[in-house]
């Protein structure tokens, strides 16, 4: 994503935050969260898994236009779980991604699997909402914050119950990384050139601590790569848009598994 197109979608967050402040305060939000509901644990289910494939649900990106306008997660989240997905990446971002927290609400009951919510998240408001849609993990993007909001939010997410997945793209930003970050994710999308190139994985592997999850996101499409990745020390693989852009997404990653 260029480095533009960032600011212009944490710039419509932060306002889009506002704007949903105006109708439900913080304080309701606080007040409308059930900790005693179970979340299920990403790290976890990566760990144990043999694949460690993470699909995501996602309807479009700045970079392609829309991928998959009437993709409904009622029928794309179930055919997931069957084809044997680790766990789920549901976007929930709006004007850039088309989707909705809505998408998260209606996956919930409908899988067994950990959902992590994938979005811009720049204020703890938005952790509360994604613990009462029942999401089990966020996202932060080192790109997107400050080393402390980081820290921040992390902190917050794990009082919630939220396992937290960082998201990096370059050696600079390993200072983000802290005791409450459960899994560290190399995204091999450069923020500058939208040039995406699985070999930063590659590079920041070695770099990365070894009692994280580690996971790789975009520009996975080759079962051999997922394997090399596997070598290299991931154990999470971030892909959606391989399986969006098919008409059934759950058979494109039934195939994708298989040759692994």
């Amino acid at each position: 994503m260029k480095k533009d197109i960032l600011s212009e979608i944490i710039a419509n967050k932060r306002f889009e935050i506002d704007f949903q402040k105006q109708s439900i305060s913080l304080e309701q939000l606080q007040e409308s969260v059930d900790l005693t509901l179970p979340t299920r644990s990403m790290k976890q289910a990566l760990s144990n898994s043999t694949t460690g494939i993470i699909a995501e649900f996602k309807r479009r990106s700045p970079s392609k236009g829309w991928i998959n306008e009437s993709a409904a997660p009622e029928v794309v989240i179930p055919q997931y779980e069957k084809a044997g997905a680790s766990a789920l990446s549901i976007l929930t971002d709006e004007k850039f991604f088309g989707g909705t927290m809505r998408d998260i609400r209606t996956a919930r009951p409908l899988t067994h699997l950990p959902i992590i919510r994938k979005d811009f998240i720049v204020d703890s408001y938005q952790l509360y909402q994604a613990r009462i849609i029942g999401a089990d993990a966020v996202l932060l993007i080192a790109a997107a914050l400050e080393v402390n909001k980081c820290r921040e939010l992390a902190a917050q997410a794990h009082e919630l119950g939220l396992e937290v997945l960082l998201e990096i793209h370059h050696e600079e930003e390993l200072k983000y990384i802290n005791k409450d970050i459960d899994m560290v994710g190399v995204n091999n999308r450069n923020l500058g050139t939208f040039h995406t190139d699985t070999a930063n994985s590659f590079r920041l592997a070695e770099l990365l601590p070894e009692d994280k999850v580690l996971v790789s996101e975009s520009g996975i499409s080759q079962p051999e790569t997922v394997q090399k990745l596997r070598l290299a020390g991931f154990s999470g693989f971030l892909m959606g848009e391989t399986f969006m852009k098919n008409e059934n997404p759950g058979n494109a990653l039934k195939e994708f598994i298989t040759s692994l």
